[in-house]
């Protein structure tokens, strides 16, 4: 890399976040990407990240993961502009993700981030978005 030259940015999905607060295959890579001052945690991650622990671990558990994110050194994105909007819009109707999936690559889209995550459904968004894919959860379980 040349003098002045920067890294881009890491954007984690919430697939990425659980995998480092469960310690999962790839949270090394996500705790890499967490030594970056750069990365990137948009809103939708927080929502999905407390809604998926309120609902599997209960609420005193979601709410010291959502603390726990807050305390991390990354950028969390709460606001969401226009351009952001439109891109997270064209994205899901151009190919049918989710509209958290959408709104998640939107902001890496606009950001230049690599979007870091282990969800298949971003598979769709291949040549699109620049992404890093940690391993899938398997069906047997395996890694």
């Amino acid at each position: 890399m040349t003098a002045g030259a920067t890294l881009r940015p890491y954007l984690l999905d919430t697939s990425a976040l659980l995998s480092f607060i469960e310690d999962e295959p790839g949270a090394d890579r996500v705790e890499q990407a967490l030594q970056q001052a750069t990365t990137l945690v948009p809103w939708p991650v927080l929502l999905e990240a407390h809604y998926i622990t309120l609902r599997e671990k209960g609420e005193a558990e979601a709410y010291r993961r959502t603390a726990l994110v807050k305390q991390l050194e990354v950028k969390i994105l709460w606001d969401m502009d226009e351009s952001t909007l439109l891109t997270a819009a064209r994205l899901k109707a151009e190919h049918g993700v989710s509209l958290a999936d959408a709104i998640i690559a939107a902001f890496a889209l606009r950001r230049d981030a690599i979007l870091m995550h282990k969800d298949p459904e971003f598979e769709a968004l291949t040549g699109l978005v620049l992404m890093e894919a940690l391993p899938y959860k398997t069906a047997t379980g395996g890694s």
